[in-house]
């Protein structure tokens, strides 16, 4: 019969353990912040250290985004995280978790800001949001005065294409900065109070009526567009017709500023 040291036992019995037994123990997780214990799970499961740091960071950024939902400032979600890994393991958070908290949590809180205001905080662009509360406005004045949608207005919509291979492609900000000059471009245009806005990176929307001298002020718009300095950026500006409902309205939305 062969023999086995003790060692040799209890590493051939560990991956037999049931889950319970990694269990986090009930007066643990009844003294976790609240939102943590999804942490507090990942930081006790799994075999492998790497595999067990994906989950704990994973659990991080659900757990950041869910507090900052819940109101809560950074600082109150960052030591809620300090008391999880105190409780769990008895040490300070990595720094891994603590980033992917912090991050998941502005992301939540600027996405929050952004659905609150009116207007993008860089370009000075209507929000999608408000682009898509006009649309509605405009929808149901539509149901009063039996005038469709599809035939008294439209999108006039700009998008900027960056060249392949280039330096400015894919940082934000210049591509930010080429939609600023794009957007004084379309107010010199449509100067009327209509709604210019911005959908995704790199495109930027005009709701304007549907009149006879729309194609002039197309014109109008791509030669403003053509006489700036735009680098390495290519210039696309075409009209979108609206459908007859709001509904497939916020849907075309969506699909133009992904």
């Amino acid at each position: 019969m062969p023999m086995f040291s003790a060692l040799t036992f209890r590493r051939s019995a560990t991956p037999a353990q049931p889950a319970s037994e990694r269990d986090l123990p009930e007066a643990v997780r009844q003294a976790l912040p609240r939102r943590f214990e999804a942490v507090g799970e990942a930081l006790l499961g799994g075999e492998a250290p790497e595999h067990r740091t994906v989950d704990v960071i994973a659990a991080c950024s659900v757990v950041g985004r869910d507090v900052a939902r819940d109101g809560a400032a950074l600082g109150e979600a960052l030591s809620g995280l300090r008391t999880t890994y105190r409780l769990v393991l008895g040490r300070a958070p990595d720094f891994e978790a603590a980033e992917a908290l912090s991050v998941a949590w502005s992301d939540a809180t600027l996405e929050y800001l952004h659905d609150l205001s009116c207007e993008d905080p860089l370009t000075g662009l209507a929000s999608l949001a408000h682009v898509r509360t006009r649309l509605d406005e405009i929808y149901r004045d539509a149901e009063i005065t039996d005038v469709r949608v599809p035939g008294s207005h439209a999108l006039v919509i700009v998008e900027l294409g960056f060249r392949e291979a280039t330096a400015t492609r894919g940082h934000q900000f210049t591509r930010a900065l080429r939609l600023v000059q794009v957007t004084e471009a379309m107010r010199a245009v449509y100067a009327g109070g209509q709604t210019i806005g911005r959908l995704g990176l790199d495109r930027a929307c005009a709701l304007v009526p549907r009149s006879a001298d729309l194609g002039t002020s197309v014109g109008l718009l791509r030669e403003f567009l053509g006489d700036l300095d735009l680098g390495d950026t290519d210039v696309r500006v075409w009209i979108e017709g609206l459908p007859t409902s709001a509904e497939s309205a916020s849907l075309l939305l969506d699909d133009l500023a992904r």
